[in-house]
């Protein structure tokens, strides 16, 4: 929500400065995202009116202007501007004005005729990124006022970061009655009387689904005027609240929706066939819409009809078959109150988001119709004429929101705010946000307005207390607990050390959301079953993710894009996948590395990151929890197919997977340089085994070297795992240093360096024992990898 400040200071005007209105603001729980002025600053720019115009001698696009600046002669202005002529308004910057960018005005020659100033457009003067020509003003604007006091612009606008539970404060009205309370003051609504009626005609109305639209208002008003001008302060008003003028008719709605919080639409009268009729849409049936886009509806879409056709989305956005045009005489003004759940999700189905949606998502007042149509009808007659008709209301009083007291304790705002407040205090707070109080024995029995659906329980009225009060005027108190202090297994690994060890390793922790888009969850998992969210927030946070690569593969890809060529994230988070018709979550802990091993130094040449960086990370990871897990070469569609492995457990299960970003995928997602992944089960890698004493050998050890030739499709895991399983019991350590393929070894074969250190626990192993250990293991390697002992 963006508001004037001027505007909002009209309503009520507190004897706080701009920033001390913010911070009221934010601490009142509307927190203020941006404060800006409406206007950049600048000085000596005036009303100017232009008298006359002549070519100028020496220059095609260049005019000699007369200009009436209030002064006692005129000043002789040159201007390039495609639209001016005589009799036009507009901003006048006389020699010595200063412009944004402490840019000034002097006397100057142009082309050989001499210049007393300047004539300037939105942008000059900081009001507008581009302009087209000069700024035009209305013809009553007075020659010589300062430009500054005539437009208002010395004004700030206001933007409202607000929680889905303060639809309230989306109008000008309702941040008025906060700053009010805030304030101490009194609040006053806008009084919207009645309009004087000039004619008996309405359109009938039929409300077919009374659960969805329990309030549907009409009034016809016609012979307007169709060639009229929306006044300056309105068109600026809405401006400074970030919606463009059109007409006034939509004008004067998107006006009252800022005004008051109530959403309006007006149709051409003339390309209606009554009665109006509030339905459900029909099956495949179309509806253009105001934005150009046509939509396919189902059976489940609110619409507003006649009996020819949908006119439009209701709560959301109108139709062109029936929208207002230069040409309309009569228009009829519709006010509605729509249940917030049959609106809530249905706009951003179909990619949608406007401000009327935004509004009857979250509830608007049911009882502000009535007040909402007077207004806009006052505000139309007053720029548009025309002739008024009656209001045509239908209203079932069964289907809107009831509104229940709740109960206020007394003895519960000490407990639980820690203050003390007399009964005056409470009464005239809560009065003052719209609500009916009654006093009773025990403390309040409290009502809330049409406007808060967010007040449904006592904890909820504590809350209004203490954001009125200020959170930080609240006592602060150390509590005393008494607790037993819990118990640390041994065997438990903590989260934090895993992430600890991570950051250690030069990662960076990210928090990305559990909601995805679709594509990019087909394309890092395709197999895998998904769960669509029925209302998403975006089209591109509609699913729930099944791996946590979606999130980080964004994250980089965000970062890739603004100059970060060196990339290592980490993320820990829940995955959501379908097993047997139940959906399961699962703890995960995520990476991905891009860009270069190392940072960029002096003491080694650069390299991008490989398989085995990330292979060394997870077995960082692993030597914590002291488990035996072990890799294995994998497929996975998301990874190259030469460089995955999956990390299985002592029971085979594969617990983690590990890879680079398939070359077709990485290109899809933008990047230029290898990206891997890995991706770990929590439950698997947080339980370790407990430390055990093993007794040490009084012997001396001995290493000895082999050099094995095995089949290139066999492992460096296999290699160890048979000698691991051959039990031979002097075997203490098993490490390979080198690999090698190449000159002097067979195509299709690699050769293989282990080192090993044999050690006895009862005597000094001897030659001819090792030996004959040697021997064993290599028959063993032998009869199950076909190895060969290399010459």
């Amino acid at each position: 929500m963006q508001v004037s400040e001027a505007w909002l200071r009209e309503f009520i005007n507190p004897p706080v400065n701009t920033a001390e209105l913010a911070e009221q603001l934010t601490m009142a729980g509307l927190e203020v995202d941006a404060l800006q002025p409406v206007a950049a600053s600048f000085s000596g720019v005036v009303v100017g009116e232009v008298i006359s115009t002549e070519q100028h001698p020496n220059a095609d696009k260049l005019k000699v202007c007369q200009v009436n600046v209030g002064q006692s002669q005129p000043l002789q202005i040159v201007c390039g501007a495609s639209n001016v002529r005589p009799g036009l308004k507009i901003p006048a910057a006389l020699i010595g004005a200063v412009l944004p960018g402490d840019f000034k005005i002097k006397e100057s020659k142009l082309r050989g005729e001499l210049s007393f100033g300047m004539l300037c457009s939105e942008k000059e003067l900081g009001m507008a990124t581009s302009s087209e020509g000069l700024m035009e003003l209305v013809d009553d604007a007075p020659v010589g006022c300062d430009i500054r006091d005539y437009l208002a612009l010395n004004d700030h606008m206001i933007e409202l970061g607000l929680t889905p539970n303060r639809a309230d404060c989306l109008s000008v009205e309702g941040i008025a009655r906060e700053v009010a309370v805030l304030n101490k003051l009194t609040f006053q609504q806008l009084p919207c009387e009645a309009s004087p009626i000039h004619h008996q005609e309405t359109l009938s109305i039929q409300i077919e689904q009374p659960n969805d639209c329990p309030a549907y208002l009409g009034r016809l008003i016609k012979n307007i005027n169709a060639h009229a001008v929306t006044p300056l302060w309105m068109q600026e008003r809405l401006r400074r609240s970030g919606i463009r003028s059109l007409s006034p008719v939509v004008d004067v709605t998107n006006y009252v929706l800022l005004e008051l919080g109530q959403p309006l639409h007006a149709f051409d009268a003339a390309k209606l066939s009554a009665p109006i009729v509030v339905r459900n849409s029909h099956a495949g049936e179309s509806l253009s819409l105001l934005n150009d886009q046509t939509v396919e509806l189902d059976g489940e879409t609110l619409v507003i009809a006649d009996q020819k056709q949908a006119l439009a989305f209701a709560g959301v956005m109108g139709g062109s078959a029936s929208a207002v045009s230069d040409t309309t005489q009569d228009i009829f003004l519709e006010c509605a109150f729509f249940n917030p759940l049959s609106i809530a999700g249905k706009a951003r189905k179909f990619g949608l988001h406007t401000d009327s949606s935004h509004r009857f998502e979250r509830g608007v007042d049911f009882t502000l119709q009535q007040r909402a149509m007077e207004r806009a009808t006052q505000l139309i007659v007053e720029i548009a004429g025309g002739s008024v008709g009656p209001i045509n209301a239908v209203i079932n009083q069964e289907q809107l929101p009831a509104r229940q007291p709740v109960n206020l304790r007394r003895q519960r705002i000490e407990k639980v705010l820690g203050i003390t407040l007399a009964n005056d205090e409470i009464t005239s707070l809560f009065q003052g946000l719209g609500m009916q109080v009654v006093e009773n024995a025990d403390g309040w029995e409290i009502t809330p307005p049409g406007f808060r659906f967010d007040i449904a329980i006592e904890a909820d009225l504590l809350e209004e207390i203490g954001r009125i009060v200020g959170y930080n005027n609240l006592p602060s108190s150390s509590l005393l607990m008494r607790a037993a202090l819990g118990k640390a297994p041994e065997a438990t690994l903590s989260l934090a050390r895993l992430q600890d060890c991570l950051v250690d390793r030069d990662y960076q922790e990210a928090i990305t959301y559990s909601f995805v888009d679709e594509a990019i969850q087909n394309a890092v998992a395709p197999n895998a079953e998904f769960i669509h969210i029925q209302n998403p927030i975006s089209s591109d946070l509609a699913v729930m993710r099944t791996t946590l690569w979606c999130g980080l593969l964004n994250a980089a890809q965000y970062n890739v894009n603004r100059q970060q060529t060196r990339v290592r994230l980490f993320e820990t988070g829940l995955r959501f996948v379908r097993h047997e018709d139940e959906t399961l979550q699962q703890k995960m802990l995520a990476g991905l590395a891009l860009g270069s091993a190392y940072a960029e130094q002096w003491g080694e040449k650069t390299r991008n990151v490989d398989f085995f960086d990330i292979k060394a990370d997870i077995e960082a990871l692993l030597s914590l929890s002291a488990h035996d897990l072990t890799f294995r070469p994998a497929q996975h569609p998301a990874l190259h197919p030469g460089q995955t492995a999956e990390i299985i457990d002592a029971f085979a299960n594969v617990v983690g997977l590990l890879g680079m970003l398939h070359p077709n995928l990485e290109k899809q997602l933008g990047f230029d340089s290898p990206v891997f992944l890995f991706e770990l089960e929590q439950d698997a890698i947080l339980q370790r085994s407990i430390p055990k004493f093993t007794q040490l050998s009084k012997f001396p050890s001995v290493r000895r070297d082999m050099a094995l030739l095995v089949r290139q499709q066999v492992t460096a895991q296999e290699i160890i795992d048979c000698i691991n399983n051959s039990k031979e019991a002097a075997v203490r350590e098993v490490a390979i240093f080198d690999i090698y393929q190449g000159k002097g070894i067979e195509e299709g074969f690699k050769s293989v360096a282990l080192s090993l250190i044999l050690q006895d626990f009862t005597q000094t192993l001897t030659d001819s024992e090792i030996d004959a250990i040697f021997r064993r293991l290599l028959e063993n390697m032998t009869a199950q990898l076909n190895a060969k002992l290399r010459a």
